[in-house]
Parts: C-alpha cells; sequence; structure tokens
C-alpha cells in the first residue's frame, strides 16, 4: 500500500459523495470518497490526512502528451524494478515521496523500463482512500 501525507484543499460535495483535493508537497491529487464533512470528522480543508492506494492501482506511463482522463499524474524516476514471471514492482522516486506500482512483466517489458528513467505514475481518482 502506498501512504503519503496530505492536506485537504479543497471539498466539492454533492449528497453523499464528496470530490477532495489534496496537496503533497508541490502536487495536487484528487479523490472521490463515499463521505461528506458530515459524516467524516477529519474531512474538513486544512486538516492533515494519510492519503493510500494501492500499488495495483498505479498505471505507468511515459509519453508526457499522453491525453487521458486520469488526472492525478506525478513524475518521477525509476530506482529499482524487480521482474517477475508474471508481475513486476517498480519503485519510483517522486517529489511527493516514493510510489511503487505493480504492473503485469510483460506491460513493463512493452513500455521497456530502465532503472533511471523519467516516468509518470497515475492514479485513478476513485482508488485513492482516505483516513485520519
Amino acid at each position: 500500500m502506498n501512504i503519503l501525507e496530505g492536506k485537504i484543499t479543497t471539498i466539492r460535495t454533492h449528497g453523499s459523495v464528496s470530490l477532495v483535493t489534496l496537496q503533497i508537497g508541490p502536487v495536487f491529487l484528487n479523490t472521490i470518497i463515499l463521505e461528506t464533512q458530515d459524516t467524516a470528522s477529519y474531512l474538513k480543508q486544512e486538516h492533515l490526512v494519510k492519503v493510500m492506494f494501492k500499488e495495483t492501482e498505479v498505471i505507468i506511463g511515459k509519453s508526457i502528451d499522453l491525453l487521458v482522463s486520469i488526472q492525478n499524474k506525478v513524475t518521477g524516476e525509476i530506482l529499482d524494478i524487480e521482474k517477475g514471471a508474471l508481475l513486476s514492482k517498480v519503485i519510483i522516486d517522486t517529489v511527493i515521496g516514493t510510489i511503487i506500482a505493480i504492473i503485469t512483466s510483460d506491460a513493463a517489458q512493452q513500455l521497456q523500463l530502465k532503472v533511471g528513467e523519467h516516468v509518470t505514475a497515475m492514479i485513478k481518482t476513485t482508488e485513492i482512500m482516505l483516513s485520519k
């Protein structure tokens, strides 16, 4: 599990769903959660929260000009690649901390990932969890 610390900057709510914007260092990430300020005590502007997402929910891209609907993007340098028969673990150093991605070894080979290479880690808005 990737665990970072972020500060809540904005909260937009409709019904029982909130779109929360978080600041982690110089980067802003968004998450959709099934909580509101009325149902979650930690959900307040300026509050520090744990920002969590599974390694299997990190998508890796190599093209800076890649147009995708994923808003949460962080660039970084590959520190290490642990290749397995089916899955590979990619460790990326970013301005918000180390992010670990688990992707198929076929995808790692197709992307021709190398240690020292710059990539973009992307996380879907629906895959980020918050905690106190």
